[in-house]
């Protein structure tokens, strides 16, 4: 049992601090496009903002080149778990243990369509605390999602340094 336990020291080293330019160009890009989402549901009236945004914000804009921040694992990601959700709360309820399927079955569909982004993983928990009418698939899910990417890839393209995305399909 000891080399069970031992595994749990860890042992490799914290990576490095990323440069202070880096972390102003993040910056900046989370700014922005949690701007524009909120500022596209205030003249729109549209509900636009979901919690888990900040999180794909730190992937989209700090760790633009990781496959978790391309488009389609943003967009279709996001999709994927609230669509995951919302079946789960409409056939079971919400429930802990739905909540827990559902969340689970969200990560092994992600895995399989290779759309994994892991800030969606959040969204079937929110849809188990909120029990969203189905329109949530489109606003916020849908909408929400594609205007970060928006943002994104305006936004990323700007430093010479970074070309996003990765690819699309």
């Amino acid at each position: 049992m000891q080399p069970y336990f031992a595994k749990m020291r860890g042992g490799g080293e914290c990576p490095p601090r990323a440069n202070v330019r880096l972390v102003m160009i993040s910056w900046l890009g989370g700014v922005l496009a949690i701007a524009a989402v909120d500022y596209l549901a205030d003249i729109s009236h549209l509900p636009l903002v979901l919690g888990s945004f900040g999180a794909s914000c730190v992937l989209l804009f700090g760790f633009p080149d990781s496959p978790f921040s391309q488009p389609r694992n943003v967009i279709a990601g996001h999709f994927l778990a609230s669509l995951t959700g919302l079946v789960f709360l409409a056939v079971f309820g919400a429930h802990w243990w739905s909540m827990a399927l559902a969340t689970g079955t969200t990560i092994a569909l992600m895995q399989l369509t290779r759309t994994v982004h892991p800030p969606a993983g959040s969204n079937p928990v929110i849809v188990m605390l909120t029990a969203p009418a189905w329109e949530f698939l489109l606003t916020p899910t849908l909408l929400g999602a594609v205007v970060l990417v928006l943002v994104a890839l305006v936004f990323n393209n700007i430093p010479k340094e970074r070309s996003y995305p990765k690819y699309w399909i």
